[in-house]
């Protein structure tokens, strides 16, 4: 009856359920950074970042929710759990409130009433408290107070409860009989009788107080209140106030739970009993250092809530200490990835779009290998190498020859080098041939940016602001620098930031106010082409990404769109035009248009099947076929997990096809099919087998070498579908050629390698 219910009520209300995506999506968020925490029905619900996770106090186990079980991935401002509908509410900074049925699937509901009002500013829909009572949800909001019915899942009321009936921020609500009352940042506090039949009146408020309040909670029968100078008053009769406590440090959180009155700092943890006495505290943590954002506690145990150690478990008047925190990376700011076949590697620094590294990121590295995080901390980098700089790590370069062996470029502080997760050696001006420029009278770091292996091993990799910034790091370590000052702006050019290798050797780079360079090692030779303006065919000279496919074509992607270099081979010939060429499609009336035109691409990744995935700067992610001229697949926050729709960079396991997109707000991966060639048939295999009825997806043939055939034919051999293979799998719709979708049955695949040598056959089982 419930389920009947829910389905009439979202064809009236704004509501939608959200879809799971766990079939094909992997999340990889950091839990550290704790919001919020709710408890009930003997589980702690703890809000992240953009994230969920509950912690069984019986079973000690941990579970996550996340934007790959339909969750928003937008930043949480707070929760609450009822334990009388076993709902989890979710509040966000953009106004958005999500709905989780706890323990059915959990089902999510998006009520966009907030989120989509137009008469709200977007700067006053953020959500800020919860407070549950007779089946009600009264929401606390930057424009003032919301009522959400629990039992109906309908959004009610709205109250602006400023003066003259102004949108005024509420920070937090609470009740005692027969008044409802609002602290305000902005209003003092004001109070109402909650069964007023015109309580939406803003002339119905009673400002109790003036001031500037965070928190409101009922203790007892008194109602007790936090100002923004950290002190707590106690409301008396007659509205007067009695001043009780005066923290040194800000009040972070004040909570109320079966009689007790949690009060965080940033600093600290206190619990009162409802006469305010103090029950017990938390002030330092032997073997964490901590920041507070959040606190709650149960059962005589306190949870901390902290900015980057996760959910901290403490006993009443101890200092024993368990940290509750789902595996993931660091941080949820992934900058720069690079993968290889079972391992990923993250980094969290970051410049802005005009390449300015300040403020300073010190945020560390981060390993995913066999399903398993390993994190370097910016500290544990600074005891290591005996270096305090590691700063702004903006690009990474794993040698494919030996994956153990990761180089990060610092736009800082020189070029760091982590063997087998152990960082080894800082190459700065000390040690190499990195400069570190003075420019004003200062030294302006090491900036280095993109970087990449040639065929020898060597590690090709761009300093900004010296003309010598091309630089050849070898296997045995010695530098050689190259100055380019003959083709771009030298130590003048405000950056340079991408990098990448041809078939051929030539190192291909980016002077981002010159356009597209390039060097010939075998002959020294530069050359370099730039707008279209100059007839370079670049739409800005602005490079952000660089990838050569499997044809040799160079796809570069600037701050206005995308080109192609289809003959990179003839760029320093002498009697080459060279320009960069935009890709044109047909749309559906037929008339040509360019392919992301005037998308600021940040990223461009080349998968097995010589296919492209592409990341922008506002618009997700595409997919895209060899030759461009079809999107496979298109990737946004409103249709797939991506937390963002601006995506900073991709990386693509060559061994399993999956592909990890790093956006601003989190790191997740899609499970694709696209594989690396193997160098043999040995290992091929077919999944879905067998294509059962309810599947409606496509069969993928993985374990392929580059350019085998594949054919597929029924039990009679009749052909119903045939391929050359790019890299190391292809995908079949099950469909005879596009046709029609072939019959139940039994079906060959003959696979024969591009020189005739090797054969294999495998049985497909069709059940319609």
């Amino acid at each position: 009856m419930k389920r009947i219910l829910l389905v009439f009520l979202l064809s009236i209300a704004p509501l939608a359920i959200a879809q799971n995506f766990e079939n094909l999506w992997e999340d990889h968020f950091s839990y550290v950074s704790v919001k919020d925490i709710s408890q009930g029905d003997d589980r702690i619900f703890v809000g992240t970042d953009n994230a969920i996770f509950t912690y069984d106090l019986s079973t000690e186990e941990i579970t996550t929710l996340s934007s790959v079980q339909g969750l928003a991935g937008e930043p949480i401002t707070t929760i609450h759990y009822s334990s009388q509908t076993n709902l989890l509410l979710i509040g966000y900074q953009d106004g958005l409130i999500e709905v989780v049925t706890i323990d059915q699937e959990n089902e999510v509901l998006k009520v966009v009433d907030i989120r989509d009002k137009q008469n709200i500013p977007p700067n006053k829909k953020r959500i800020n408290h919860f407070t549950e009572h007779q089946g009600k949800i009264y929401i606390s909001a930057g424009f003032g107070v919301s009522v959400y019915d629990l039992e109906r899942l309908e959004f009610r009321d709205s109250y602006f409860i400023g003066d003259f009936g102004s949108q005024i921020n509420i920070s937090q609500t609470t009740i005692l009989a027969p008044y409802i009352y609002a602290a305000s940042t902005q209003g003092g506090i004001r109070r109402a009788v909650l069964n007023n039949d015109n309580i939406i009146d803003f002339q119905e408020w009673e400002l109790v107080t003036q001031g500037d309040y965070t928190a409101v909670q009922t203790l007892g029968t008194r109602v007790l209140i936090a100002n923004t100078n950290n002190t707590v008053f106690r409301l008396n009769a007659g509205n007067t106030l009695q001043q009780v406590a005066t923290f040194s440090s800000p009040i972070r959180d004040f909570k109320v739970n079966n009689g007790v009155l949690t009060i965080s700092t940033s600093t600290s943890i206190q619990a009162y009993d409802q006469g305010f006495v103090l029950k017990a505290a938390v002030e330092s943590l032997p073997d964490f250092n901590y920041t507070l954002q959040t606190g709650y506690s149960f059962n005589d145990t306190f949870y901390l809530g902290s900015a980057l150690k996760g959910l901290l478990k403490v006993a009443y008047n101890t200092n024993q200490t368990t940290q509750i925190l789902p595996d993931g990376p660091l941080l949820n700011t992934p900058f720069a990835l690079d993968a290889t076949a079972g391992q990923l590697w993250v980094s969290f620094g970051a410049v802005t779009v005009s390449f300015n590294p300040y403020p300073l990121d010190r945020k560390g590295i981060s390993n995913l290998k066999e399903g398993i995080w390993t994190n370097i901390s910016h500290d544990e980098l600074t005891e290591t190498l005996g270096v305090n700089a590691v700063n702004d790590i903006v690009n990474i370069s794993i040698d494919k020859q030996n994956p153990e062996t990761v180089y990060f470029s610092s736009f800082l502080s020189g070029l760091l080098k982590v063997e087998n997760q152990v960082p080894t050696i800082l190459y700065n001006e000390t040690n190499s041939a990195l400069e570190n420029p003075v420019f004003g009278g200062n030294n302006a770091g090491i900036r280095l940016y993109g970087s990449d292996f040639d065929r020898n091993g060597n590690l090709w990799v761009l300093q900004s602001l010296t003309d010598d910034a091309l630089l050849r790091l070898s296997p045995n370590g010695q530098f050689q620098s190259f100055d380019v000052s003959n083709i771009s702006g030298g130590r003048d050019e405000l950056a340079y930031s991408k990098l990448a290798i041809s078939r051929e050797g030539f190192v291909f780079f980016s002077p981002v106010q010159t356009g597209l360079a390039a060097f010939n090692p075998a002959t020294n030779q530069f050359r370099a082409i730039g707008a279209d303006d100059t007839g370079g065919g670049l739409p800005s000279t602005d490079i952000r990404a660089l990838a050569f496919d499997t044809q040799n074509r160079l796809w570069i992607g600037t701050l206005r769109g995308l080109r192609v270099l289809f003959s990179p081979g003839t760029f320093f010939s002498n009697t080459a035009d060279v320009s960069a060429s935009a890709i044109i499609f047909a749309d559906d009336e037929g008339v040509g248009q360019e392919l992301l035109f005037e998308q600021t691409i940040t990223d461009i990744e080349v998968d097995g099947s010589n296919n492209k995935w592409i990341a922008t700067a506002s618009s997700g992610v595409f997919y895209l076929s060899a030759n461009g001229q079809q999107t496979l697949l298109r990737f946004t926050s409103e249709n797939s997990p991506l937390p963002s729709d601006n995506v900073q960079d991709i990386a693509i396991d060559p061994f399993t096809g999956e592909v990890f997109f790093a956006t601003i707000n989190g790191l997740v991966s899609y499970k694709g099919t696209s594989t690396a060639p193997r160098d043999t048939l040995e290992d091929v295999f077919v999944f879905p087998n067998p294509v059962r009825p309810q599947y409606q997806g496509s069969v993928t043939i993985d374990g392929l070498t580059a350019r085998a055939n594949v054919k597929i034919t029924d039990l009679e051999g009749n052909l119903v579908f045939q391929q050359t293979s790019q890299g190391g799998s292809i995908t079949w719709d099950t469909t005879a050629f596009g046709k029609y979708k072939v019959a139940s049955g039994v079906y060959f695949v003959l696979i024969t390698t591009e020189d005739a040598l090797e054969t294999k056959i495998k049985k497909i089982m069709i059940i319609r």
